[in-house]
């Protein structure tokens, strides 16, 4: 396995998108690749957008994407590891790498949120720093919210 990382103001170029796209319709389930480009551009039309990648061989493998909630705040929105390729600390990577780029952008606080159904999501927030700061009624659940300060 010979991964590179790479990171993208907004979505990523053909015939990346397209790899990304598989990989979010695989990890989430439940939203073919169709209504994910919709969402992806719908929002990242309202607010400039932030990719980073881990790319295996040209497919894309894990994600961190994300956008300035408001002025000092980034909103880090979806991310995910290829299920081939949990457990190799790719996703701390990109959350490391994320975290990275706001603070050289100024940015003070970081926010996301998950459900309790993506455990590995939430414990690997909470080692990272973040902290709980509440929950609300979500699409497919309770959506647990949390925190970091950088």
């Amino acid at each position: 396995m010979e991964l590179r990382y790479e990171r993208y103001d907004g979505l990523p170029p053909e015939p990346l998108l397209c790899s990304l796209l598989d990989l979010l319709a695989g990890v989430f389930g439940n939203q073919t690749q169709a209504e994910l480009f919709s969402e992806l551009t719908y929002q990242f039309s309202r607010t400039p957008g932030l990719t980073f990648l881990a790319i295996d061989d040209g497919q894309v493998v894990g994600c961190k994407l994300g956008y300035e909630r408001k002025p000092g705040h980034f909103y880090s929105w979806l991310g995910g590891v290829h299920t081939a390729y949990r457990g190799r600390g790719i996703a701390r990577e990109l959350m490391h790498r994320q975290h990275d780029w706001c603070r050289q952008q100024n940015y003070h606080t970081v926010r996301t949120q998950t459900y309790n159904q993506w455990r590995a999501m939430l414990i690997l927030n909470l080692r990272a720093g973040f902290d709980i700061i509440g929950t609300q009624q979500g699409k497919q659940g309770l959506t647990i919210i949390l925190e970091k300060r950088l």
